[in-house]
């Protein structure tokens, strides 16, 4: 059985339970018949004796029977006996040949021989001493043909029963399974085409298969997600390192070729080392984005507070203090990682003093809005034209060559993306070509159960 399916092995579990079931139906019939026939009975008996009773009298110590009195009716024979047990009147049924005593009022069940009788005594006083016995005799119930007859219907219905009990319960299964099916034919599809972008679908509810099938879409999408972030990192090293790798190579073919003086070595060795980090940062800022768009770099939002934050954040910028200018209220909290919303701030201002005018100041202010924590970071520098302004937060992007003077990786503003949403945030940016650009962040206000 371990060998079949789990359609076939339903449909053979709940035909035996259907024929199970029905044979404890016709039990339960045969009894109940039983138990009908012989109350039937017996009423019959005590209906019969009473009406004759009621037609029984002697007068001057003379028997005497109604016009109604019937000897035998219904099945009943009724006899009449004296005080002394002796028969007065009526016939005693051939079979009936047992000696059995008077008990007035009380129906019982006689053996005689092979045969059964219901037998009725019931006591008419005459006078203070006198007076006579009517007993009622009556064939018990006999259910042996009606159990053959329940049996060979039984016999006839059973067979039927059971077959349409057993398509019945195929039906059902294959019908309740369908949806598992829908599973296995569509997982089997993306195995054999490798597509992770086809879902199974099933209707939304609340059932099994129902929530099996989200769960393997769900499982479908972050498999997709995984491969397309691999591909993606993949793509992207193998482009952004090439520059690099390049320059490192030819460093040290031209090192290896020509007797180098100490200064040209020295300035090889610095751009190999320049390089060197340059691929380092790169490669930490894929992994960093991989990490986001996968899920596998959670935020840990705690209650902290903004302007400590930012202001340890600036403290660490290597940049002249005075041209930081910070507006910050003390009292501004966020449900935020700290180490996440560091490396945010900390982009958006070496940004801002990276592409600012020389000298220039650089603004970092916080507001609270309605629903919002507003941080913004200005600058008043070379300002984004306004058709690029969408595509600043995809990888690698560069406005142009002006905006690479220090070898950076392109990858800085679509990591600040990814971290304001992770926070449940967004970002957005205000620029004006040749007067400045302005980076702003919106964070949720956090619950006051956070606050506390």
């Amino acid at each position: 059985m371990k060998n079949l399916s789990v359609k076939i092995r339903i449909t053979i579990w709940l035909t035996l339970l259907m024929g199970v079931l029905a044979g404890l139906l016709l039990a339960f019939m045969l009894f109940i018949s039983k138990m009908v026939a012989t109350k039937t009975a017996m009423s019959q008996l005590s209906q019969t004796v009473q009406s004759n009773l009621a037609q029984t009298s002697m007068p001057n110590d003379r028997l005497e029977t109604g016009s109604d009195f019937k000897f035998y009716r219904n099945g009943v024979s009724t006899l009449i006996y004296s005080r002394d047990k002796a028969l007065l009147a009526g016939r005693v049924p051939g079979s009936f040949t047992v000696e059995e005593s008077f008990q007035n009022g009380l129906i019982r069940t006689v053996s005689a021989g092979n045969e059964q009788y219901l037998v009725l005594d019931m006591w008419l006083p005459i006078g203070w001493e006198n007076g006579v016995w009517l007993r009622g005799i009556m064939e018990a119930p006999e259910n042996r043909q009606l159990a053959l007859n329940l049996l060979l219907v039984a016999l006839i219905i059973l067979p039927v029963f059971m077959a349409l009990a057993a398509g019945g319960s195929y039906w059902i299964a294959k019908r309740a399974f369908r949806p598992l099916d829908n599973i296995t034919a569509t997982a089997a599809s993306i195995n054999e085409a490798q597509d992770l972008s086809r879902r199974i679908g099933l209707p939304p509810g609340r059932d099994e298969f129902s929530l099996l099938g989200t769960t393997f879409d769900q499982l479908f999408q972050r498999l997709e997600k995984s491969f397309e972030s691999e591909k993606q990192f993949t793509a992207d090293a193998s482009h952004e390192l090439r520059t690099p790798v390049s320059i490192i190579k030819g460093a040290c073919e031209y090192a290896e070729k020509y007797d180098e003086t100490p200064e040209e070595r020295q300035e090889t060795i610095t751009m190999i080392r320049r390089q060197a980090e340059r691929i380092s940062l790169l490669i930490e800022q894929l992994l960093s984005m991989t990490r986001l768009e996968q899920g596998t770099e959670l935020a840990h939002l705690e209650c902290i507070n903004l302007n400590k934050l930012i202001c340890s954040q600036c403290e660490e910028i290597p940049h002249d203090s005075q041209r930081l200018l910070l507006e910050i209220p003390e009292n501004i909290m966020v449900a935020a990682d700290t180490a996440l919303l560091s490396r945010l701030v900390r982009n958006l201002v070496e940004n801002a003093f990276k592409y600012g005018r020389p000298d220039s100041c650089v603004w970092v202010s916080a507001r609270q809005e309605d629903n919002e924590v507003i941080l913004e970071v200005r600058d008043n520098g070379i300002g984004i034209p306004y058709d690029q302004q969408d595509k600043i937060w995809q990888r690698f992007y560069r406005v142009d060559a002006a905006r690479d003077v220090e070898g950076g990786t392109g990858l800085g503003l679509s990591i600040v993306r990814q971290i304001a949403q992770a926070h449940g945030g967004y970002m957005t940016v205000e620029s004006i070509p040749q007067v400045g650009s302005a980076f702003i962040l919106h964070l949720p206000k956090p619950a006051a159960s956070t606050n506390a």
